[in-house]
Order: structure tokens, then sequence, then C-alpha cells
């Protein structure tokens, strides 16, 4: 594709030949292919395998976590993968950085806290666990406490009977 073309031209006509509004990753891939549909460079094959990974973790990550909201998802995926510029140009046609910054910031938020009740729960199952076996510990350590204390007392009472005896 020639330099010259402009994003906003191609992403248009695209529309108007499929129909569908043009996302970032779409005009990416539009924009990073030769005629015979392979990359342009093995650089941009990588990067497009990494937006299509990061698009797939976005949609498990919405279908189980209801707070993701999935509006300019292709803008986030985009940011994340390429940064905010790249050889000049702005990959965010719709919505603003700060937007997109924030909803990235705010799912990765849902992940920590999803993260920090997995990991307090797991805290709490080892320390139910020490706490029984504490509990066992000492109940063994009260049991060898009074065999001692009753074999003791057998010792006195046989000491006290053999004095007596005398």
């Amino acid at each position: 594709m020639p330099w010259y073309v402009n994003f906003a031209s191609v992403a248009e006509a695209e529309e108007v030949k499929s129909g569908q509004k043009v996302g970032c990753l779409q005009l990416f891939e539009i924009t990073h292919r030769k005629k015979d549909g392979s990359p342009m460079t093995s650089e941009d094959g990588e990067i497009m395998e990494k937006l299509k990974e990061n698009k797939a973790e976005y949609e498990v990550i919405a279908s189980s976590d209801s707070s993701v909201n999935l509006e300019n998802i292709d803008n986030r995926i985009t940011t994340e993968v390429l940064g905010l510029e790249r050889y000049g140009r702005q990959y965010l046609p719709s919505g603003s950085q700060a937007q997109v910054e924030v909803q990235r910031l705010r799912d990765q938020i849902a992940r920590m806290q999803a993260n920090t009740v997995e990991q307090i729960a797991e805290v709490q199952r080892k320390y139910e666990k020490l706490r029984q076996q504490l509990r066992a510990e000492a109940a063994e350590k009260e049991v060898v406490a009074a065999a001692r204390e009753a074999e003791a007392r057998a010792m006195v009472a046989e000491q006290s009977k053999k004095y007596d005896d005398l």
C-alpha cells in the first residue's frame, strides 16, 4: 500500500465494501498485508498474532467477568500491543486515549481483584489446615501429659506402698 494513502480513506473504503465499521485491528491487517494476503513483514505477522491472542484473552475475560467493557476493545488491544503511537501514526481513530487507558486500568484492577480474592481464599484454607494440625498436636500432647501424670501418680503410690510396708 503506498505510504501516502490516508488510513481514514482506507477504513472508509473497507466499510463501504463490507458494509461494516472497520476497527483498529482490521485496519492494521488491511494496511499491513500484501495483495496475496500475507503479512508485509515478519514483524507485521508477529504483531497480528499478538493482536489476535490479546483479543482472544479479552473475549475469555469478558465472558466470565461482566465488569469488562468490550466497547473500544480493538483500540485497547492495539494500544497494548503497539503502544499509543507507532511510526508517527495514532492508532486510536475513535474514542480518546484517556478513555482507553482508564478502561484498560479498570480491566487490570478487576483481574487483580479476582486474583486477590483467590489468594485470600487460599491463605484461609492453609490457615484452617494449620489450625487443625495445631489442635491435633495439642490434643496429642495433652494425652501424653495425662499418661505421664498417671504414670507418675502410679509410681508415687507404689513408692508410698513400699514405704508403708517398711
